[in-house]
């Protein structure tokens, strides 16, 4: 090898016949290695073991304090109907521990399929092993798009070229000749060779990088940050708050006892106990619900990412195209015979690239020919060439590559790729390859197009982007007029205007403005692709990449959501947070819809749940400060949280939702509890003190507050369920129908300890039902308008009614605004993100 670049190639070694006299270890140097414990088990699972998640769904901090609130209960109160929590407490833990065993089962069945396998050589035979097979000495067959299991050294070459920028940030890949180190996590760029494994296991290189990026480790997220921060505020609030109830109580002249049973009660109702058993569900139900389209989630939070997505680059070919290609033309440029030098460059290459597969089926090798040097094809150079013995040097590559200045073959190119083909030149040379530099007496001698297939659920799977307001990008390494024809096969938006990757700035600000700007982008080096996920990163994009190849493996490890295909490269599924197992990309939007519904449904129930806990705080302070009776037992704020919150939850959690998600999480959550929780606070105080001056018992006192109380909630549960479908309203109706039952049945009555109040209070408390109901809806109203209206008078003035009669027309005929805007128009465009916006508020 000559600078790193060149080597005399060797002959490629069979199953049979290994390619150097190193036949790698015997079954018995296997055995004495496994059992010395020099083999590549890394201490780290795939997913939680059922101890790990049994104990994760029951010892929870929500679950330690609700369960000395069931003892209290039971031993001090000696009221098993207020225990009733407890059922809820058990449920909920049983449900989370069913659900992530599930996602465990779904997860391992796919890692097992998506499992990493590497080729080993033992005793002369090369063997496809599970990488956790690997031992100390083995001999390891390396070809382009593997990833390197464990560290070692190099002890053949073959044009290697192994790409280590994961590792070191290295952005060139580094020429690997024999004796050198190779490290484990990093990937064979181009070329072919064998290296022998010197440290495994934990002592690998990439093992001991791997420590902080356990799948199922809490990693940074908003949400999880955002709920972490509710509940540990409501947390250190529960217990001084009981003591002050029972203080209170002690205050007000009732017994110690009673302000035990008003403290149960308000703990109760401040501890949101089924929010991260929802938050659980709803990601469990996302990794099952993926499993089930053959879509591997590698990293939990990958669910979350999904959501937020709102750029997605594609690569072209394996994505948008099938990869499967043909040679559809041969234009011959002069009189050689270049049939036999095709089918032996193809030869010369140990492990052909699927365009060199395709072109040695259509030319032959011809045995007369004999490769001295080569250089192999890589996604940086574009090209690859060999000098025989007998018949000079001979190169195939991109025709701007290999002859950019000559107007005929670029011509040609252009024509060709304005059809979609993909298009390489063929050139020979009297002057023998040196350097890995093409020789500068190249005379081009025909140029060959390819076909590949665009996949059929292209087109459509694009439009659904398009539609759900997700920009999509095609970053491709190959002509700019090919790529710009296949993007117009499948509908792609500025498929006429295709940018040149290689005149795009190297300043990253005009980068990230060039990327902003175009849609489709050909000749991308592998180091520009992440240069330009880097660059939308920048300008506050969240990006998805979904690549097949080496050449995607950088932007895939740089975008906030690598998608790599199953049938691709082993490095390209190494590093991206899901896996397409079957390869299917119409699962595509399915991916981005599952992201979004768990997200958004898990913001819509904390909504319900911090807002129990807000007019559960507020109604302590307010009897704390009057000393009144505690208006609830906790049987009845049971029965009401799991009317308006605990089984509504479970339903709207799994709901359908196609909003993107945006920053800005616990904020929303709070502008919706405070203000709406304050509220049944009010309310229901009020009920409760004017049920109590007009005489009534203390169960009816009760009675009329856990009524007032239930009926907001169920109002505050409509607010959040918009858009109202057809099953939201019949879920809220059934909710209503079961506090009426319970309200009807004399037995239901008696246990929760329930009287009807008299029929003046009882009118009382619908009023102040339909005045809090009112000032609640038409207030969130009002800030959605005022939220709104600008944008609109902004962009629509009254100079263009027809377009504000159509906007408002919308808003009166639906019941949501995720609803009121038609796809695909102009108006949807400027006004949706604000109407979004504006309902989350």
């Amino acid at each position: 090898m000559e600078n790193g670049e060149l080597v005399t190639p060797k002959q490629d070694p069979t199953p049979d016949e290994p390619a150097t006299p190193d036949e790698g270890l015997t079954p018995s140097e296997v055995r004495q290695r496994i059992q010395a414990g020099l083999v590549n088990q890394v201490p780290e699972r795939p997913s939680r073991t059922t101890r790990e998640i049994v104990r994760a769904n029951v010892v929870t901090r929500f679950n330690i304090l609700l369960g000395v609130l069931l003892l209290v209960v039971l031993i001090v109160l000696q009221e098993p109907r207020d225990a009733l929590f407890g059922i809820v407490l058990v449920t909920n833990s049983a449900i989370g521990i069913v659900q992530e065993l599930r996602a465990k089962r779904t997860l391992d069945r796919l890692e097992l399929l998506a499992a990493p396998r590497v080729r080993v050589v033992r005793l002369g035979q090369v063997t496809e092993l599970p990488v956790d097979q690997i031992v100390v000495d083995d001999l390891i067959d390396l070809r382009p798009g593997d990833q390197l299991a464990v560290d070692g050294v190099v002890v053949l070459s073959t044009g290697l070229e192994i790409d280590e920028s994961l590792l070191t940030g290295e952005s060139d890949p580094v020429a690997k000749e024999p004796d050198d180190g190779c490290l484990s996590g990093s990937f064979v760029a181009a070329g072919s060779g064998r290296y022998r494994a010197t440290r495994v296991g934990a002592d690998s290189y990439a093992a001991k990088l791997a420590q902080a990026a356990k799948r199922f480790t809490l990693v940074r997220s908003e949400l999880r940050d955002g709920i972490d921060r509710i509940l540990g505020l409501v947390s250190w609030v529960v217990v001084p708050m009981g003591a002050l109830l029972v203080w209170s109580s002690l205050r007000g002249g009732r017994t110690f006892v009673e302000g035990l049973r008003g403290a149960v009660a308000a703990g109760v109702a401040m501890v949101p106990q089924g929010l991260v058993l929802l938050a659980s569900i709803a990601f469990a139900v996302g990794v099952i619900r993926l499993g089930q389209r053959n879509v591997l989630v590698q990293e939990l939070p990958a669910i979350e990412g999904l959501a937020r997505v709102d750029t997605i680059c594609f690569d072209k070919t394996g994505t948008l195209t099938e990869g499967r290609l043909t040679v559809k033309d041969v234009v011959p440029l002069s009189d050689r015979d270049f049939e036999p030098a095709l089918g032996a460059l193809v030869a010369a290459e140990p492990h052909p690239n699927a365009t060199l597969s395709a072109i040695g089926a259509a030319f032959p090798e011809n045995l007369g020919w004999r490769a001295e040097r080569a250089v192999p094809f890589s996604s940086a150079r574009k090209w690859s060439g060999a000098t025989f013995t007998y018949d000079g040097t001979w190169v195939i590559g991109a025709p701007d590559v290999v002859a950019p200045h000559d107007t005929r073959v670029n011509d040609l190119a252009t024509r060709a790729s304005a059809q979609g083909s993909r298009v390489l030149l063929v050139a020979n040379s009297e002057t023998p390859l040196s350097e890995g530099r093409l020789p500068p007496d190249l005379d081009p001698v025909a140029v060959i197009s390819l076909s590949d297939q665009v996949r059929d659920d292209a087109s459509e799977t694009l439009r659904y982007f398009a539609d759900q307001g997700v920009r999509v990008k095609v970053i491709s390494g190959d002509h700019p007029e090919t790529v710009g024809a296949v993007a117009a096969q499948v509908g792609i938006d500025g498929s006429d205007q295709v940018v040149d990757a290689r005149q795009l700035p190297k300043d990253g600000r005009q980068l990230a403005a060039a990327v902003e700007r175009g849609t489709v982008f050909g000749r991308v080096a592998p180091g520009q692709k992440r240069d330009m996920v880097r660059a939308l990163q920048s300008r506050g994009h969240v990006v998805a990449m979904a690549g097949d190849g080496v050449n995607d493996v950088l932007a895939l490890k740089a975008s906030d959501i690598g998608v790599a295909i199953g049938d691709g490269a082993p490095a390209s599924r190494a590093v991206a947070q899901l896996v397409l197992i079957d390869g299917r990309f119409d699962t595509l939007p399915g991916i981005v819809g599952e992201g979004r519904r768990v997200l958004s449904n898990i913001e819509r129930v904390a909504n319900l749940f911090i807002t129990s806990t807000v007019y559960a705080l507020g109604l302590s302070l307010a009897i704390v400060i009057s000393t009144l009776p505690f208006p609830f037992l906790p049987r009845h704020l049971t029965l009401v949280g799991s009317l308006t919150v605990g089984i509504p939850a479970f339903f709207l959690a799994l709901a359908p939702s196609r909003r993107r998600a945006r920053p800005g999480f616990v904020a929303r959550v709070l502008k919706f509890a405070i203000p709406v929780g304050l509220v049944a606070t009010i309310a229901t105080f009020a009920g409760f003190y004017l049920a109590d001056s007009e005489g009534s018992t203390v169960e009816q006192s009760r009675t009329t507050a856990t009524l007032i109380l239930a009926a907001i909630g169920l109002i505050a549960l409509g607010i959040v369920s918009r858009p109202l479908v057809p099953w939201k309203k019949a879920l809220i109706g059934t909710m209503a129908g079961l506090l009426v039952l319970t309200m009807a049945t004399p037995f239901l009555r008696d246990f929760f300890g329930l009287e009807l109040p008299r029929v003046v209070v009882f009118l009382s408390a619908v009023g102040i039902v339909a005045i809090t109901g009112t000032v609640m809806v038409f207030a969130l109203q009002a800030v959605g308008w005022a939220r709104i209206v600008p944008t609109i008078l902004k962009e629509y003035p009254p100079t263009r009614p027809q377009a504000w009669r159509r906007f408002t027309r919308r808003v009166v005929e639906r019941s949501g605004w995720e609803e009121s805007f038609p796809a695909s128009t102009e108006l949807q465009t400027v006004v949706k993100p604000e109407v979004e916006a504006a309902e989350d508020d």
